[in-house]
């Protein structure tokens, strides 16, 4: 509990006030939707609060509103005046039942520490929960008991999510499998073993998807396969208004054991892409879903019976119509519940969406641990169909807004009470790419080959090359250029050297692998309108491989190679990236690894294998599944074994930089 606004959130994450009345739409920011709090104002004359500025400008290079060219640096503090407006506005003691006080926002922590009984009674509390009297002595744990954790003192965990699967197995990952980081337990200051969550929970379950074309793409892209370290197959992302962002069920981290009835947890990367790109017109998928540290008693499930899926689709006129939701959090479990919905909105006309709503997802992405303010983007940046999953409980009534962990008052599309203390600049260099270092180089990939070739042709100065291309450094993986289609009407095709699927390394001299997709593309046609034109590319080739390759229909599936593809180009093609990962002293990282040096097979680079619901891995957004650690606090990792490894990730007490290489999963 914040002892700053008093109610639930996490460290990292802004402040949650209950505002008494409406407030006037010039102090609201147009990210969160709620008061603006640490105000800052951009050149082209916006506010929005500090952090969700920061958090957008992370990942997009211009204003929310007017979607013109803004860098963070060069926005800067609102006026005193407007910061003295946001601290005067009114709000409501949290706690509801012992206080019923109302005071300026800048002056609840004050009344907090010093006046309100609620939180002096909720203090107490606490104090005893930390030193029960004699229990020790009392009753001695049994010898089974012994690791059993405490019960954690906030929610960190919500209810498993209901699938069609009414008999979902539930396994227990409480002891590290070979090779993994077990997130479950962390050492402590005293140096023991302390399990901080009752265990690591996952559950199979069963999924039906019909599909009204079944040569439409999935619209996820997945990693692994027994031909990598990582094994199984995974999915890294789920693409947003695709066939499985419509359905909602599959998130990122899913690990896809069965396709229509075939066990693929044991097949190679190829051969799982060409079940998954023809699944006919029904897909049956049997998945393990991570469900993060369970945290409550089998009590908790006691009601899942009246529990049911519903998915919802909202298709707005345009990108700025609002929804008419208010979201709140609960003080008592994860994720975000719709408080009420507007009348004359978009969702009460929908009449599908009811109060106390749980949002398990929006256009595919997973909202299970998340925030009203993730809500919120994501509903803004849609510019029509708006795909909800939502589990909803019968004859479950919702709690007054101001028992909840946070109360929107918000009437637009999605909100979030949010502010506080302003997060160093420095998290903005994790975004920041680099090429690969010489320490850092590894050999290629285990069964690929790399060949470089030189092609030189004479042509006509207005004959085409011929060919399309993608990738870049612009791109979010930071990929070389390679060439998506070699089209039968140019000069490279009549040549018959240049491939699908080759990396472009230069074009008469001019090196295309630093270059940006526009510099790459203007380069080939400045240089194609010569008489002779020499390209030197990459192709990558599968070795000692007993299994066919993709057939031509599944190759005209999607334009870019495959993940597995991308593991066998040299190091210095590579571009790493820095993510800085924050926890407190009882925090788990939250996420496993596979790989590492091994007498029978030798240096394998680390992967991740799994990303943990409710961790700082997970919260952070950056790290996926199938990322390859190349180093950890500037130490190179190439050679290490995972004995070696875990040790070092397991002394990092509250902060690690893991230098990773993330390729695109291949799409399906």
């Amino acid at each position: 509990l914040c002892s700053e606004c008093g109610q639930f959130h996490l460290v990292l994450d802004n402040h949650l006030y209950n505002f008494q009345d409406d407030v006037d739409d010039e102090l609201i920011c147009h990210i969160c939707l709620q008061p603006l709090l640490q105000p800052m104002d951009t050149p082209c004359g916006h506010t929005y609060c500090f952090k969700c500025l920061e958090n957008f400008m992370q990942e997009y290079s211009f204003c929310p509103m007017d979607r013109k060219k803004l860098s963070f640096q060069q926005c800067h503090k609102s006026s005193l005046l407007v910061r003295n407006l946001l601290d005067k506005l009114i709000v409501l003691c949290p706690f509801k039942v012992e206080c019923q006080q109302t005071m300026q926002r800048c002056e609840l922590e004050a009344h907090l520490q010093n006046r309100c009984p609620g939180f002096r009674k909720y203090k107490s509390e606490l104090q005893r929960k930390k030193n029960p009297i004699s229990k020790g002595k009392e009753d001695p744990p049994t010898k089974g008991e012994t690791n059993t954790p405490k019960d954690p003192e906030l929610p960190s965990g919500g209810p498993s999510l209901v699938a069609e699967s009414s008999g979902a197995a539930v396994v227990s990952l409480g002891t590290a499998e070979p090779g993994l980081v077990n997130p479950a337990f962390e050492e402590t200051e005293e140096g023991e073993n302390l399990p901080q969550r009752t265990s690591l929970v996952a559950e199979t379950t069963t999924i039906e998807i019909h599909l009204e074309d079944p040569e439409e793409e999935l619209g996820m892209r997945i990693v692994g396969g027994k031909d990598t370290p990582l094994g199984n197959i995974v999915v890294q992302e789920v693409l947003r208004d695709s066939v499985i962002a419509a359905d909602g069920r599959i998130a990122p981290g899913d690990h896809i054991l069965e396709v229509n009835g075939v066990n693929i947890s044991s097949v190679t990367h190829c051969q799982a892409v060409s079940f998954l790109r023809h699944p006919g017109p029904v897909l049956h998928l049997m998945v393990l879903q991570e469900k993060g540290f369970s945290t409550k008693t089998a009590q908790q499930d006691s009601t899942s019976a009246n529990r049911e899926v519903i998915h919802v689709t909202l298709i707005k006129r345009d990108r700025s119509e609002p929804l008419g939701i208010k979201l709140i959090r609960k003080t008592d479990e994860a994720g975000i519940f719709i408080l009420d919905l507007l009348e004359g909105g978009l969702a009460a006309k929908n009449g599908k969406l009811s109060r106390n709503d749980r949002v398990l997802s929006i256009n595919g992405q997973d909202l299970r641990q998340g925030t009203p303010e993730a809500a919120a983007q994501i509903i803004q940046t849609t510019e029509s169909r708006v795909n909800f999953v939502i589990l909803r409980q019968t004859g479950v009534q919702l709690p007054e807004p101001a028992e909840d962990g946070s109360t929107s008052n918000s009437t637009s599309s999605g909100s979030s009470s949010n502010g506080g203390s302003p997060v160093h600049h420095r998290r903005r260099l994790d975004q920041k790419h680099y090429r690969r270092k010489s320490i850092y180089h590894k050999d290629a990939s285990q069964g690929y080959l790399s060949h470089e070739k030189t092609v030189a042709i004479k042509k006509e100065p207005k004959e085409s090359l011929g060919i399309t291309i993608g990738g870049g450094r612009d791109n979010k993986n930071r990929l070389p250029i390679y060439v998506t289609s070699v089209q039968p009407i140019g000069c490279l095709f009549r040549d018959g050297r240049i491939k699908r699927g080759d990396i472009l390394l230069s074009i008469n001299g001019i090196d295309l692998t630093r270059l940006n997709y526009y510099e790459a593309v203007s380069a080939l046609k400045s240089n194609a309108a010569s008489h002779s034109v020499t390209l030197k590319a990459l192709e990558i080739l599968a070795v000692n491989s007993t299994e066919p390759s993709l057939d031509m229909k599944d190759q005209a599936f999607s334009s870019s190679p495959l993940w597995i593809t991308w593991l066998g180009l040299p190091g210095y093609l590579h571009y790493c990236q820095d993510i800085v990962l924050s926890k407190g002293n009882l925090e788990s990282w939250g996420f496993s690894i596979v790989g590492g040096f091994e007498e029978s097979k030798g240096n394998q680079p680390f992967f991740i294998k799994t990303i943990v619901p409710g961790t700082p891995a997970f919260r952070d957004r950056k790290l996926k599944c199938g990322d390859e650690i190349v180093a950890v606090n500037g130490v190179p990792a190439i050679g290490m074994s995972n004995s070696e490894l875990i040790p070092m990730l397991k002394e990092q007490r509250n902060k690690v930089t893991l230098t990773v290489v993330s390729w695109p999963g291949s799409l399906v």
